[in-house]
């Protein structure tokens, strides 16, 4: 069975957010350190959240990223891991996390059958780090970084979201961090979702400037690495003479909607159809009123039948999204 679109993506890759809570409170993916977070009664239980997964891994749903918030501040989230990491349709499990818990969490993840993981990291200074965090500390994260390369969560995958003048001084500084530890680094263009977003949108960065920017630092070009790494929408490039590869993710100056293969599943059970429109699916009302599997997999196949040829995020206008990250899972 396979879940396609009405323009004929097939979506085979479901982001399942477990929790808005967040121990950091970055500054383009939170308004501020006081946001409300939905109540406890709203939240889909664990076994709930269990129960959608194989739902949608039996309508054709083949990978799964598991987020947050920080997903590793859900109580029993290996409990829950478990379960979805035994599903016989399930072709991968990964998981987004900032690592400030992941030196603690790691070696259980792959045990517990997560595959790999995506850590969010945008600088490589103490300081600066501590001021896009509002009060992070960076030394947990790389602590984090080691303990999962030596756990075997490969590939470890690094995230940064530039920033002008933030961090992009630090992209060559990044490259070579990875580079040296064997991690996959993207680069990523901030991105205008919700208030938080928004706020930042004039420290945006095009993908392209910040190629330019490692093809100037490191005095040779770029070559475009075609082999598949992971299921998302980064394009990747092998610096030429090095072992270096890089990825960009350019939601906003070279869209990637054309190929779309995802739904995002929130913690209160909203399935949401596109980061940049409000579309979204009450899956949790609809199984707590006693919707059967069946009846819940019609509710999922009409969703998808909805989902939008693209985002706005060009247009500031009333179809921009106004949930906030923390509410998506990125």
């Amino acid at each position: 069975m396979a879940l396609i679109d009405s323009f004929g993506r097939t979506i085979h890759y479901l982001r399942v957010s477990i929790t808005d809570r967040c121990n950091l409170s970055c500054d383009y993916c939170r308004i501020d350190g006081n946001e409300k977070l939905p109540n406890n009664d709203k939240l889909l239980t664990l076994e709930e959240i269990g129960r959608l997964v194989k739902i949608f891994t039996e309508l054709g749903i083949e990978r799964i990223r598991l987020t947050g918030g920080e997903p590793l501040l859900r109580k029993n989230v290996l409990t829950l891991i478990k379960e979805i990491g035994s599903l016989p349709h399930l072709q991968e499990l990964s998981l987004s996390t900032n690592a400030l818990l992941l030196q603690s969490y790691a070696h259980d993840l792959k045990k517990a059958g997560v595959g790999r993981v995506n850590i969010s990291l945008d600088t490589l200074n103490h300081n600066t780090f501590n001021t896009i965090t509002r009060g992070g500390k960076l030394q947990k994260v790389l602590d984090g970084i080691s303990t999962a390369v030596k756990a075997g969560l490969h590939p470890v995958k690094i995230n940064m979201v530039v920033m002008k003048g933030i961090n992009d001084n630090e992209i060559g500084d990044m490259v070579e961090f990875a580079r040296t530890h064997g991690l996959i680094l993207r680069f990523i263009e901030t991105m205008p979702i919700g208030d938080a977003g928004k706020n930042v949108s004039d420290k945006y960065i095009a993908a392209e400037d910040i190629l330019t920017m490692i093809k100037q630092s490191y005095g040779s070009e770029l070559i475009p690495f075609h082999q598949k790494i992971g299921s998302g929408p980064a394009r990747y490039y092998q610096i030429a003479g090095t072992k270096a590869n890089i990825g960009v993710i350019s939601a906003r100056s070279r869209h990637f909607c054309d190929t779309c293969n995802r739904m995002r599943l929130t913690s209160t059970g909203q399935l949401v159809l596109c980061l940049g429109h409000e579309d979204r699916k009450d899956l949790r009302t609809s199984m707590r009123e006693g919707a059967t599997d069946e009846h819940l997999k019609e509710q999922i196949k009409e969703a998808v039948r909805l989902k939008p040829e693209s985002h706005q995020f060009e247009n500031n206008d009333i179809h921009s999204a106004t949930h906030s990250m923390t509410a998506l899972g990125g």
